[in-house]
């Protein structure tokens, strides 16, 4: 990875964390909180895929019926 992409990121991050910072009218607090749910449902999202993709993997025949 070159320095300029990686410079060019970390600006994309700022503008990011300025952005979500400014959705919750500049709460700190709640954007990190938005932070955490949001995270918290694509852990939930990445779970459920997993174990959709386990079931499959275990199942094939039931998939086919589905």
């Amino acid at each position: 990875m070159s320095r300029a992409y990686s410079i060019s990121l970390l600006d994309q991050y700022e503008q990011d964390v300025d952005e979500i910072v400014a959705a919750c009218d500049g709460d700190l607090r709640g954007a990190v909180r938005a932070l955490m749910l949001v995270n918290e449902l694509l852990e939930q999202r990445l779970w459920l895929m997993s174990a959709e993709r386990h079931r499959d993997q275990h199942h094939p025949r039931q998939k086919l019926l589905n």
